[in-house]
């Protein structure tokens, strides 16, 4: 149960902080300032859903890999404490910080520099979480197979 727990909660923040990065590159490529400050006022308000996925899915992983010293999970364990980091110290107050400068109408070189900050650690930890779905795959299909590392 704790697998299937692990993959669903590991999906769905996935998808969310997909959609939080594509929604914000599209409407700056495309949009104008209302569909800007839409977006950006709605990303804090989907944090509410992609917390609690992360602590699920973070607190599943710890869960099942506490014992396991195998090459894919260890590597998934050094990439966590990156991707917790970039969130708290990085996403999260940028998502608050742009939401309130969209709110006020300031879309301003602070806007777009917090926002490219923002950009760049949002593609860090996808690409991270990437590899990290890459390595549970590998680590799930060899315990499956009882292959011994």
């Amino acid at each position: 149960m704790k697998p299937r727990i692990h993959v669903i909660a590991a999906m769905i923040a996935l998808f969310i902080i997909l959609t939080f990065w594509f929604s914000t590159v599209l409407v700056e490529l495309f949009g104008t300032r209302e569909p800007i400050v839409w977006v950006k006022t709605a990303i804090p308000w989907g944090l509410l859903l992609l917390i609690p996925a992360l602590m699920v899915t973070g607190g599943s992983g710890m869960a099942m890999g506490k014992r396991r010293i195998d090459a894919p999970i260890l590597a998934k364990k050094r990439r966590m404490p990156i991707i917790a980091a970039l969130g708290i110290l990085v996403l999260v107050p940028s998502a608050f910080f742009l939401a309130w400068k969209a709110n006020q109408g300031e879309l301003d070189a602070m806007f777009y520099a917090i926002q490219g900050i923002e950009l760049l650690a949002g593609a860090t930890n996808i690409a991270l979480m990437g590899l990290n779905v890459r390595d549970g795959l590998i680590a799930a299909s060899h315990r499956r197979a009882g292959n011994a590392w």
